[in-house]
Parts: C-alpha cells; sequence; structure tokens
C-alpha cells in the first residue's frame, strides 16, 4: 500500500452524538481502532522503504488531522452546552407559562402538566399524571368537553370550548380550552391542551348582562312614562290652548276698545299680547310634539306641486325677513317637480327653516333657498344663511329638546323645539334632514325628500264644466266655505 501524503487520509468517521460526550469517547475510540487495523494491512517492513521527507509529511498530516478533530470535538461540547441551556429555557417557560400545557393521551389521562396546570387543577404534577382530565370538569359542563374532545377525535383539527373546572376544595373555575391532535416520538397519538383561567371575563359578563338587564327595564319604565306623558299632552290641546285664546281675545278687545288705553296700559297690554303668543307657540309646538311621540299623527302624503308650495313659504317668511333686513332669495323652476309629501307639514319644517334662518342671521345678511336633485330619486331643500355659525359641540346638542345652544340669553325668541319636530316630521314622511355649518360663515340647513311623478288629472275640461253645470240649482242659496289651515 503506498503510504505517500498524497494518498493518506484516515477513515474513521465520527459517530453521532447521542448523549453525554464523555461516555461515548471509549466507544468512538474503539471503533475507530478496529476500522484503521482493519484497513492498513501493510507489514512494518514496508516503513522502512518512506524517505524521512516522506515520513515527515505522513506525520503533519496526522497532527492536522487530530487538531480537526479535537477542533469538532470542541465544537459538539459548545452545542452540548446550548442544547443543554436551550433546554432549561424551554422548561422554564413551559412550566412558568401564564397558561396551562397539559399533554393527554388518546384516551384522555394527563401524561405531562406544567406549573401553571397543576395550580389551575389544585393538584400537584406528580399527582396529576395517569390521571383522567374530565375528572375536573364540572358535571354540568361535562357533555361539552365530550363533545369537544369528539370533534378532536373525529375532524383531527384545532378545537376550543369553554368549560368549568372544579378544584378538590369545590370551587369552580371557568377555563378556555384548546386541543391539538399530534403524535409522540413513539408515533402514538396524543393531545396537546391550552388552559387559560377566564374567570374574570366571565364575571365581567355577567355583571354587564346584570347592567344591560337593568337597563331594559329602566328603559321600558322610561319608555312608558314618556308615552303616558305623551297621550296627556296630547289629550291637552283643548284644555291649554282655550284659556290662552281667551286671554289673547280680550286682551285684543282691549286694544281696539273705545275709548283707547292710556300709554301705560297699552305698554302692559303688549306685555300681555307678546306673552300670550310665545306661550301659545310653545304650547303650540309641545303639543305637536307630544302627538308625534304618542303615535297619534296621521300623515296625508301625495304628491306636492314644489314651486308652489316655496312661493307659499315665501309669502310667509317676507314680511320677518324684511321686518330684519335680511335679503331672502327662492329658486325658479321651469318645470313643476312634485314631491311625496304630507303638504301642511312639509310646509311647517320650511317654514321652521326659514324663521330660524332670519332670526339668527347677522344684520343686513341674507338667506338663500336652492334645490337640487340627488340619488334615488331624491330632492334636497337647502337653506343657507350668514349667520354666526356653529361649532362642532354645538352641532352635537342641535336636535336636542329645550336646547336653544346658548341664545336664552339673547334678544332672539325661541322655544328649542321647532328642529326636533322637524326631523321626526321628516323622518315620518321618509325623508332626512341635516346641516352644514361654519363658524364665522353661516349654516346650512338642508332636508331631503323623495320626489314623485305628476299626478295624472281625474277630469278633463268639458267634464269638469259637465260636473259644474250638473251641481248648480237654479233656486240655489249662495254658501260661503271656511277653510281653516
Amino acid at each position: 500500500m503506498n503510504m505517500s501524503p498524497q494518498n493518506y487520509r484516515p477513515t474513521c468517521a465520527l459517530p453521532p452524538m447521542q448523549g453525554d460526550h464523555a461516555a461515548i469517547e471509549p466507544i468512538r475510540r474503539r471503533r475507530a481502532d478496529a476500522i484503521a487495523s482493519a484497513q492498513d494491512t501493510r507489514p512494518l517492513d514496508s516503513l522502512a522503504t518512506l524517505s524521512p521527507e516522506e515520513i515527515q509529511a505522513i506525520l503533519h498530516d496526522l497532527r492536522v488531522h487530530q487538531i480537526e478533530l479535537e477542533m469538532q470535538n470542541e465544537e459538539l461540547r459548545r452545542a452540548q452546552l446550548e442544547l443543554d441551556a436551550a433546554r432549561s429555557r424551554y422548561f422554564d417557560l413551559y412550566d412558568l407559562a401564564p397558561v396551562g400545557y397539559c399533554t393527554l393521551s388518546a384516551q384522555g389521562l394527563i401524561l405531562e402538566a406544567n406549573l401553571t396546570a397543576a395550580n389551575l387543577l389544585g393538584v400537584t404534577r406528580q399527582k396529576l399524571i395517569n390521571q383522567p382530565i374530565s375528572r375536573f370538569v364540572l358535571m354540568a359542563d361535562q357533555d361539552t368537553y365530550y363533545l369537544h374532545r369528539k370533534k378532536l377525535l373525529e375532524l383531527g383539527e384545532a378545537q376550543s370550548c369553554e368549560i368549568r373546572i372544579v378544584k378538590p376544595d369545590g370551587t369552580p373555575l371557568w377555563t378556555h380550552v384548546v386541543a391539538t391532535d399530534t403524535q409522540d416520538a413513539e408515533g402514538m397519538v396524543v393531545h396537546r391542551v391550552v388552559l387559560s383561567d377566564i374567570s374574570n371575563r366571565k364575571r365581567m359578563e355577567d355583571d354587564l348582562q346584570a347592567k344591560n338587564t337593568e337597563l331594559e327595564g329602566a328603559k321600558r319604565v322610561a319608555d312608558k312614562a314618556n308615552l303616558a306623558k305623551s297621550q296627556f299632552l296630547s289629550s291637552m290641546s283643548h284644555e291649554l290652548r282655550t284659556p290662552l285664546n281667551a286671554i289673547l281675545g280680550f286682551a285684543q278687545l282691549i286694544e281696539a276698545g273705545t275709548p283707547p288705553p292710556t300709554l301705560t296700559q297699552k305698554a302692559r297690554i303688549d306685555q300681555i299680547l307678546k306673552a300670550g303668543w310665545y306661550l301659545l307657540e310653545l304650547v303650540n309646538e309641545i303639543l305637536d310634539l307630544a302627538v308625534i311621540e304618542s303615535g297619534k299623527l296621521s300623515l296625508c302624503m301625495e304628491p306636492v306641486p314644489l314651486p308652489d308650495l316655496l312661493i307659499d313659504c315665501q309669502a310667509m317668511i317676507e314680511a320677518l325677513a324684511q321686518k330684519s333686513g335680511i335679503a331672502i332669495s327662492f329658486p325658479t323652476f321651469e318645470t313643476t317637480l312634485f314631491v311625496h309629501a304630507d303638504r301642511i307639514h312639509l310646509k311647517q319644517v320650511l317654514i321652521n327653516l326659514l324663521s330660524n334662518a332670519v332670526k339668527y342671521n347677522r344684520a343686513g345678511g341674507a338667506v338663500e333657498v336652492a334645490c337640487s336633485l340627488r340619488p334615488s330619486n331624491r330632492l334636497r331643500i337647502s337653506v343657507r344663511d350668514k349667520g354666526e355659525g356653529l361649532s362642532e359641540d354645538k352641532l352635537a346638542q342641535l336636535f336636542q329638546p329645550f336646547n336653544r345652544l346658548g341664545q336664552e340669553a339673547t334678544k332672539v325668541e325661541g322655544t328649542g323645539i321647532g328642529l326636533v319636530v322637524s326631523k321626526r316630521l321628516i323622518q315620518l314622511m321618509g325623508g332626512e334632514i341635516g346641516v352644514q355649518s361654519t363658524v364665522g360663515e353661516g349654516s346650512v340647513f338642508w332636508i331631503e325628500i323623495n320626489t314623485v311623478a305628476a299626478p295624472q288629472a281625474i277630469l278633463g275640461r268639458e267634464e269638469a264644466e259637465t260636473v259644474r253645470h250638473r251641481v248648480t240649482l237654479p233656486n240655489a242659496v249662495p254658501k260661503t266655505l271656511l277653510c281653516v289651515e
């Protein structure tokens, strides 16, 4: 066999590390010696043929391999130390984890548990081994646990449930259980189970449920009382208005009587009339709100021609606008648009928005009414003023009853109910109401309502003439019809 440095290489292989390094070292040495004896069959006298240079090269090569083996051994020792440290950290994390870990056999017996699981179950780890975990489950939750286990065995997918476990002292504890199906090192089926204490969450849920039940009861009582109040107010319409009408009527008679009142009497009569009209307006708005909230308001929904409605509103608001020095503009229409609404109540809403725009405007300001078509056959009517505008805080309180947003200290009269009534009326007519406002620039109040096709004429001109002549009697006495709106 040629022993030159170029073709001499050791042939022994290191066995894999399977335990303590000191224990496997003699085994590795014996295996290497046996392999070397089997491969080196050359007679010793063949070494005499080698030159000193060749022997020196072989010795150098052997030293190199010896150093390589020592470096490998050092790396193996270092890896062993790191593995031991990692194993120690793993067991620290496993034992001190905030949740309980258990390993169960296919029969549901506890094979392994960490300290947290032992604390949750109230038993030491040694006593948990080979104990069925079902013995710790509350009797009322046994069915939930077995159904959870059945799904895990059938589907092989992670399953979770919430069950109560009972400690040895009888204390129940709510836990959230998550179980997965896997195999151990020997290929046996085992279940990894994670237990989390959710007692505090369950306690908070119970408290929240109790609070909700209490609030629902209080809400029912409040709704019942509010309905009774609304029904009472809606039934008091005549009783509340009659005395006020008497006060206003007699005050007007005194004002127009003969001889005319003196200046002092005139001032007092003016105070009576001013307070009376204000009180009547307040009563009317409260009654409107009460009728709406009691559910007794009846609407006459029909196609309403918008241009005619706005002309009526303009006639009613112009006097107030001129008195306040406010310029007011209304849109013009090329074709007649019809909206699906109750004519009287839609006019009530628009008059309320227009009067607010005039009253809360600045001196010499302006009010602009605009109309625009919206998607889904909707029409938006906007009322823009040049007033002081509203901040975000005031916008959040805008539709609250009796809340005048700090205007009580001003000379502008109001009740704080008009916008609330307007919102309820618009909603009952299937529309919406809203506002955009900028402090220092003014506000835009808008309503959106459904449009509708123009109604078909019931009678033609000839038919109408026929009906008119048919109902006119030759000896009929003319009658006067009073329509009060």
